[in-house]
This record gives C-alpha cells, structure tokens and sequence, in this order.
C-alpha cells in the first residue's frame, strides 16, 4: 500500500474497527512519528444526526486517526494491525459543530511513546480552519 491510501478496503485492513463504526476513510501522509488522515462527513457516517456530526464521533475519529497510524507501521512491519483503547483523553477543545459535506483531516503527532502507551496531540481541520485540538492517550490490547 502507498500513501495516500484513499480505498475503504484497505483502510480497514490498517485499522481494529469494522464497518459500521470506521471513522476514517484516508491516510493522506505518514512518518513514524505524525500521519494527516480524513473523513468525509455522509449522512450514513456513524455518530451523524440530523445534518451534524456529533462531538464523541469527532472523539473516536481522533482515536481512529491514531489507531490508522499505528496500524499501518504494523502493516510496514509485516505484522496485523493490533487492537487498542483509549487510555486517557487529556483534553479536547472542540471550536465548533461538523456538518454533513465537510472533509476533516486530522494531524497527529506522536509525543511519547512506551511500553504500549502512546500519547498523541491532535489537531483537526475542515479546509485551513482549525476545528479542534487536543492530546489522547491510547493503549495497546
């Protein structure tokens, strides 16, 4: 797979989540340390109600983005994508509502990483206009 993978099959190859609950649909960028990924906002995405995506979809989109860069530094390994949780959510700041139509695309930074516990800052935005911010921690299964 090269980058950018934009194919839904072979997204869900790099991830732990399984139709319906994927909430990312492209890697747009990766090195060991950061990843851009996306989601395109349909009215058939998970967490979607009415024309607005809610914010804990936008919470397990940031989650996914992590999961997506993890997943595919396993698949360079030529080892499966391995399951993890969150582990903490330091903070989000959320600046506004998503609506159906937009494309987010989410920059991760990795911070730190040991023992199976990777904390992450998180920054999202719909064209240039930053949405939200924040730094999660996840933990490997």
């Amino acid at each position: 797979m090269q980058i950018p993978i934009l194919e839904p099959q072979s997204i869900e190859k790099l991830i732990p989540q399984r139709s319906p609950m994927i909430l990312v649909d492209s890697l747009w960028e990766y090195n060991e340390t950061s990843a851009i990924t996306g989601l395109t906002i349909t009215p058939t995405t998970p967490f979607v109600q009415g024309d607005s995506f809610a914010e804990s979809g936008l919470i397990e989109h940031l989650a996914q983005s992590i999961a997506l860069h993890k997943g595919y530094s396993y698949y360079l390994a030529h080892q499966p994508a391995p399951m993890g949780y969150i582990g903490a959510i330091k903070h989000i700041e959320i600046y506004r509502p998503l609506q159906v139509g937009e494309v987010l695309k989410t920059h991760i930074s990795i911070l730190q990483e040991f023992m199976g516990v990777t904390l992450v800052k998180l920054s999202s935005f719909i064209n240039n206009e930053n949405i939200c911010i924040g730094e999660m921690k996840t933990v490997l299964a």
